[in-house]
């Protein structure tokens, strides 16, 4: 079992942990059909408009930052975890956060080598855990389970634990929060859009058909839904030959396709690279492992370019 309750008496998982009462619903149409396509078009906007709640910023973050993917297994969290630590080396003044939105597999525990429980504040809030000296924070529903138990929990409960993961924790005063997404476009992508006022997406994608093809359909949802694209993170874009120390393209070039199908850039091609797989394994970004390596650098690249598009979203708006 997932044990929370255990790890936090009287908590604020609590009123989602116990069982829920059952329901006998009764859905009636409120259509008739002899009503016009634009009168039951006003109508589906109006009740649509009626359920969405109003964006909400978090307390003391300025900046918002979305890494999502349309498949699992591409390096997602590995791109967020180095990009929000390559952010804190660029900017050692300005702190960054990292929330792990990833409810069923939450994998910035390992990659971040932190398993620690987050104590509470006098006012209830969780602590964030920081780690490797540099001052960030990360907070993750992997630090609230047994390292090996599954979250088994219906949709709804899932809601509640993410808002509970934005809302009560205790990100104090940070430039930039870092949210890794977990794959596809569920429940989850449209609750951060509706709940809170996001900066811009990171799309982290490889150059297969498959992958691109379902990047494709969350960055149009981004867009239907006016959250901007900041750029794509190609992973495994190509393998180096032991031979002639050639650059092959096994996966093709499908990715700058998309890029200019969406009107975004390419904001960094990272190879397939035994040097990011082991640090990862080992929980420690490569940008901090090895700040002077050509993945450190090309991290490094992405992240300016990050905060070039802030700057420039945010100017505009003023």
């Amino acid at each position: 079992m997932l044990n929370i309750l255990k790890r936090f008496p009287g908590s604020i998982f609590k009123p989602f942990l116990g069982s829920y009462p059952s329901y006998n619903l009764q859905i009636t149409s409120c259509f008739s059909t002899d009503l016009k396509k634009a009168d039951l078009e006003k109508r589906r906007k109006e009740m649509m408009s009626k359920g969405l709640p109003k964006q909400k910023p978090i307390k003391g973050v300025k900046h918002i930052i979305l890494v999502c993917s349309g498949k699992g297994g591409v390096g997602k969290s590995t791109a967020s975890v180095n990009l929000a630590t390559v952010l804190k080396i660029i900017n050692p003044k300005k702190e960054v956060g990292l929330l792990d939105t990833d409810v069923f597999g939450p994998s910035i525990p390992l990659m971040m080598n932190l398993h620690e429980e987050p104590f509470l504040t006098k006012d209830n809030l969780m602590e964030p855990l920081v780690n490797y000296g540099v001052k960030w924070y990360v907070m993750s529903m992997g630090f609230l389970v047994a390292k090996d138990a599954p979250v088994i929990w219906r949709g709804l409960m899932v809601m509640q634990a993410l808002e509970r993961l934005m809302r009560q924790v205790d990100w104090g005063e940070i430039e930039y929060l870092i949210v890794d997404t977990p794959p596809g476009t569920g429940d989850t992508h449209l609750s951060l859009v509706q709940n809170l006022p996001i900066s811009g997406v990171v799309l982290v994608t490889t150059p297969q058909s498959a992958a691109l093809q379902v990047t494709k359909r969350g960055a149009m949802m981004f867009k239907k839904l006016k959250v901007p694209l900041i750029g794509i993170v190609e992973n495994m874009s190509s393998v180096k030959c032991t031979s002639c120390s050639a650059d092959i393209k096994i996966f093709g070039e499908g990715t700058k396709g998309l890029a200019k199908e969406l009107d975004c850039d390419i904001l960094g091609s990272f190879p397939l690279s035994q040097e990011i797989s082991h640090t990862s394994d080992k929980g420690i970004p490569v940008v901090v492992e090895n700040r002077e390596s050509c993945n450190s650098q090309l991290y490094r690249k992405v992240a300016e370019s990050v905060v070039v598009f802030l700057e420039k979203n945010r100017a505009s708006e003023l």
